[in-house]
């Protein structure tokens, strides 16, 4: 018993440092956000408020403008992100030797690229190397890029996608390679065409990587802000200012850390909705499966 309880007090003692630093980085800051939101605090001085803040968000157009765009990009980014990355998965899977590893490693590259440094080098593409193309082959798909909000919004979902499909990429690829490949072989035995192959034994296998996929492509995606500051900076005229540089602008440049919080807070809660939305789907998803 004395043994017991000397164990649990050990267990405790290393575990301690944990969980203070847990409390004062993650749970007191949260706590005093959520406290900072009722506020007019400007950085400097603040003084309690009650819902104002809140009151004011459903009638800020550029938030809720900022709030629109996030969802259209996460949408559509975590479609094409898993889509694109399933498909260099089960490439990769199909090909064996160096080959195979070149492929992996070449999908896998672009996500080892920092936000920031991605950004300005598809700025760069975007702007320059499109123009130059467009002037030489006279298309005018090529010009203007990141002038319009149209074209600003697809080059973040262009860039999105290119970073994360290869990570993405690994997890599909773990997932796959668990397949035993005597049950492949007996698949080809019975006559079972590539399809069949892949919506009736693969698929199913894959289909818990789906919720980890989805979950991280979800959340990397409203959270998006170095990309989104680098490449496009919000414009133009703000067209493509997603919700996170939304929130850090408020509080940045407009010094409004109250009103910033409180759009924190409701981030915090959409994100909170979704994620949980989306991982009971899935799960519900791989039960059926």
């Amino acid at each position: 018993m004395n043994h017991y309880k000397n164990m649990k007090k050990t267990y405790w003692l290393f575990l301690a440092p944990v969980l203070i630093t847990l409390l004062l980085v993650i749970v007191l800051p949260f706590i005093y956000g959520i406290y900072t939101s009722f506020t007019n605090s400007n950085g400097l001085t603040m003084s309690f408020i009650g819902l104002t803040n809140y009151k004011e968000l459903f009638s800020d157009q550029r938030f809720l403008e900022s709030i629109n765009i996030t969802f259209w990009f996460s949408i559509i980014s975590v479609l094409l992100v898993n889509i694109i990355g399933l498909a260099f998965g089960l490439l990769v899977t199909s090909i064996k030797g160096k080959f195979a590893t070149f492929l992996r490693t070449t999908f896998f590259i672009p996500n080892l690229i920092g936000g920031v440094i991605l950004g300005f080098i598809w700025q760069f593409i975007f702007i320059q190397a499109f123009s130059a193309i467009g002037s030489a082959t006279g298309i005018s798909f090529f010009d203007n890029w990141l002038a319009t909000s149209v074209s600003g919004f697809w080059a973040l979902v262009i860039v999105f996608v290119w970073q994360m499909s290869g990570y993405v990429m690994l997890i599909y690829i773990s997932f796959l390679t668990s397949i035993s490949q005597s049950v492949i072989d007996s698949a080809k035995m019975d006559g079972v065409n590539a399809w069949q192959m892949f919506w009736y034994i693969k698929f199913p296998t894959v289909a818990p990587a789906f919720t980890i996929s989805l979950f991280l492509t979800l959340t990397n995606a409203f959270r998006l802000y170095d990309l989104n500051l680098t490449l496009t900076n919000g414009g133009p005229f703000g067209s493509t200012e997603m919700l996170a540089m939304n929130i850090y602008n408020t509080a940045f440049q407009e010094y409004s850390q109250g009103y910033a919080q409180t759009k924190g807070v409701l981030f915090f809660i959409i994100v909170t909705i979704v994620t949980v939305l989306q991982l009971y789907l899935s799960r519900k998803r791989e039960m059926d499966v």
